[in-house]
This record gives C-alpha cells, sequence and structure tokens, in this order.
C-alpha cells in the first residue's frame, strides 16, 4: 500500500513538471481560437528576416512568384538605404512587410525597452520613405522570449506594435552556409505535424542556400494542403509567453 502511495506521489509530481516546463515555452495568441479554426485548413506563413538584399531577397521573391505563394518580410531599416528597388518590389508583388529593428545590433536594440521601440519606429519611417506605408508588426531579433514581459507589451501595443514570433524555422540564420538539401530536410521536419506554421527564414545576401532550398519548401506543404498566408493586422499576434 506504501509503495502504491508512493508511486503515485511521483507521478503527480512528473506530471505537474511537465505542465509546468511546457507552459513556461508554449506559443501565446492573442485569439487562438480564431487562428487556428479557419474551416480546419492547415495554414503557413513563410516569413523572411534581415531583407531587403539585393541578391537573395530578389531571388526569393522570384521563386515566390513562380510558385504564386505571398510571404511576410521582416526588415531591418539600416538596410533599405541602396535597396529601395527590393523593398518597392516586395510591396508591388503582394506581400506583407514588418519591422525587424533598424540596426539588428544586440546591445543596442536591448538596451532599453525605449531603445527597442526608437528602432521599430525608425524603420517604420524608413519603410514610408520608400513605399508610402508605415507597417506596426514587429519581430524579435533572436526572440521575444527573454526579452517580453507583459509591462513590455503592453508599452508595445500603446505603440499601435503588433508582435510575432515563430514556432518552425531553418538553421539559415546561425548556419547560412549549409546545403540547401540540409535547409529543406529541416523545413520537412520542423513544420511536421503542425496545423498552424509561421515559419522562419532568412534573406540576407548571406542566405544564396535557403533561395535555392525554397521551392522544395513550398512544393511539400503545398502537397500537404497548407494556405499559405501572409501576417497581416488582422493576423492574431504570435509570440511565447511572456514573462511577468
Amino acid at each position: 500500500m506504501k509503495r502504491k502511495i508512493k508511486t503515485l506521489f511521483f507521478l503527480l509530481i512528473f506530471f505537474a513538471y511537465i505542465l509546468v516546463t511546457t507552459s513556461n515555452y508554449s506559443i501565446k495568441t492573442s485569439n487562438s481560437k480564431a487562428a487556428f479554426s479557419s474551416a480546419n485548413k492547415n495554414i503557413i506563413y513563410l516569413t523572411f528576416d534581415d531583407g531587403p538584399s539585393s541578391i537573395v531577397t530578389n531571388n526569393i521573391l522570384d521563386v515566390l512568384k513562380e510558385q504564386n505563394v505571398k510571404a511576410t518580410f521582416f526588415i531591418i531599416g539600416n538596410n533599405v538605404k541602396g535597396s529601395e528597388d527590393v523593398l518597392k518590389r516586395i510591396y508591388k508583388e503582394g506581400h506583407s512587410i514588418g519591422l525587424h529593428t533598424y540596426s539588428h545590433q544586440y546591445k543596442q536594440i536591448y538596451s532599453s525597452e525605449n531603445s527597442f521601440i526608437e528602432e521599430m519606429i525608425k524603420t517604420s519611417e524608413e519603410i514610408n520613405r520608400v513605399i508610402g506605408i508605415k507597417p506596426n508588426i514587429i519581430r524579435f531579433p533572436y526572440g521575444s522570449n527573454c526579452y517580453l514581459n507583459n509591462d513590455f507589451l503592453v508599452k508595445l501595443h500603446n505603440n499601435n506594435f503588433k508582435v510575432y514570433d515563430w514556432n518552425a524555422s531553418i538553421s539559415d540564420g546561425t548556419k547560412p552556409y549549409s546545403s540547401p538539401e540540409e535547409f529543406a530536410k529541416e523545413a520537412i521536419a520542423r513544420g511536421s505535424g503542425i496545423p498552424y506554421i509561421v515559419f522562419l527564414m532568412h534573406c540576407n545576401n548571406i542566405n544564396v542556400n535557403t533561395s535555392k532550398a525554397l521551392p522544395q519548401i513550398i512544393q511539400h506543404y503545398k502537397k500537404l494542403g497548407y494556405e499559405f498566408r501572409t501576417i497581416t493586422n488582422n493576423t492574431p499576434e504570435f509570440y511565447w509567453r511572456p514573462s511577468k
């Protein structure tokens, strides 16, 4: 009898641990029912960080056009100058545009919440200079997990910003020179079994192999019946659970 009670006790502790650790890393949407319903369709958002770049972003745009797929580009403000034509092309071809800070310099961006917000505002103004719109969808460099808390989220919302992390990705941000075949394998594996995917990739000029892997990635999710969407103001926010 004592052994059964002891076993039951340890099982309860184990399940409590699983519940707590899982909740800390779960993705939170501002309207999960809206995000996951949509007539039981599988949905995927292809997102590209770190552009615009003169070569790779254009290559990715070529693939998206060939595949008749729209995507979302999170722009670094400092990369706009000299790549205005690329930014204009993103906009004219019907893709969505978001903010990914102005400098992408870790110490500068995260020196304070105000510094972070100023970088986003500066990027929005730079985009407005070129195409006449001020985007308000944002992505934290390296993700929001270590930086977002409830007070900061309120401050972002007060500045009309909406936050979007991701729940699947390839390793092109840290290992950009991996082969296209490796990236395709990652994309297939990391999105497996997920009905609602916000997929992170990169489009800087070092990400040549990302553009080469993209056709196979798109074709894979098309065969699985996924609907490709862009992130807009109407898309429920998608971020890691903020700290208190």
